[in-house]
């Protein structure tokens, strides 16, 4: 065996714990392939002959609250078993690090396909690459959204997963604060950003929805989803919780829509788009829908969707402030500089049309 896969896996440690807490992977000599690898988790396919499943753990060396973010994953996947919510059932999971060197826990590997990111744009499965099909797969991601704000999060374990109330008032402080941080962080001293200033003053000054509490997924988009083959879309799992927390959940829609075109503008070019915008509905339209879903007051998603865009550049900036510090290249900067003007241009211009 590869001995960075058996660092990361030893299987004699993990079939002893494997024979006790998940029997539903069988008996057979256990298997295991690193199915992907990022610098926050680590997925590994585990399989013993019988029913693949899906290992997730931090890497080797883990950057600060990785193993803290697995468990928390472990846990509402355990808790949403039973609910109307697309997710990878949850087999079981282990904080013990004597196991495997680190916190773990072993999901179902989910039949279906996921939008695979090349370059710069996401790829889909045909039919789902082209006219109409590819119109259904944001409905489809809000019909999750749309199961997840209905879950009673406390009846299923979850009261105390996020902090308590007030959670829509943090919001614009929490990423103002983030932007402001890039100066001890990395020495950078700021630049002007238009429609900056409108922006924060709008989303502290304008009627703030009444908060619904509900869980948030935390990180909405194609490249977390998993759907079923063949048309229509029909979502399989909704994936990677570890963003996830107690909140208001039209944040997720807030979110998921910011790159989409407008109804007021609806001929706007994205040209750093995962997706092609002009192939999906307008942010109105999914808004409309998820409302209907949810019980929501439609005036209310107008607020979310101004903070998604201002949390985007506020969270995107740290970017341009490391191309400063010469950590990325100044490329890189520039490109995600442009990224973050045109965020506060956006929502300098939604606020304008709303007063």
């Amino acid at each position: 065996m590869d001995a960075d896969l058996d660092r990361l896996a030893p299987v004699g440690p993990l079939t002893e714990w494997l024979d006790a807490f998940v029997p539903e992977l069988g008996t057979g000599p256990l298997r295991t392939a690193v199915l992907s690898g990022g610098t926050s988790n680590v997925v590994l396919t585990i399989d013993r002959g019988e029913k693949p499943m899906v290992m997730r753990r931090p890497p080797a060396v883990p950057p600060p609250g990785a193993e803290k973010g697995v468990l928390r994953e472990a846990r509402i996947l355990t808790a949403l078993k039973g609910t109307q919510v697309p997710h990878p059932v949850c087999y079981g999971s282990c904080s013990d690090d004597s196991v495997v060197g680190a916190p773990f826990y072993v999901m179902e590997k989910v039949e279906g396909w996921a939008p695979n990111l090349r370059g710069e744009k996401i790829h889909n499965e045909p039919p789902f690459d082209t006219m109409p099909c590819e119109y259904g797969i944001p409905f489809a991601i809000v019909d999750g959204l749309i199961a997840l704000a209905n879950v009673d999060h406390e009846a299923i374990g979850l009261g105390d997963y996020g902090k308590p109330g007030r959670f829509l008032e943090r919001q614009v402080d929490r990423w103002a604060g983030q932007l402001a941080s890039y100066k001890e962080r990395y020495g950078y001293e700021g630049r002007m950003l238009e429609g900056y200033a409108e922006t924060e003053d709008w989303l502290r000054h304008a009627r703030m929805p009444e908060e619904v509490r509900g869980i948030i997924h935390g990180d909405v988009g194609t490249p977390n989803m998993m759907f079923r083959h063949g048309p229509p879309a029909r979502l399989a799992a909704m994936i990677d919780w570890e963003l996830s927390t107690i909140g208001d959940p039209m944040i997720d829609m807030g979110w998921f829509t910011g790159g989409m075109r407008d109804e007021d503008d609806p001929d706007r070019e994205f040209p750093t788009a995962l997706n092609n915008p002009a192939n999906f509905p307008t942010k109105q339209e999914l808004a409309r829908y998820y409302c209907a879903g949810t019980g929501r007051d439609i005036r209310d998603f107008e607020w979310f969707s101004v903070l998604s865009k201002f949390k985007s550049g506020c969270l995107l900036e740290y970017k341009v402030a490391q191309a400063e510090a010469g950590i990325l290249p100044k490329e890189t900067g520039r490109f995600f500089a442009r990224i973050v003007e045109q965020c506060f241009r956006d929502t300098a211009a939604q606020v304008a049309r709303m007063q």
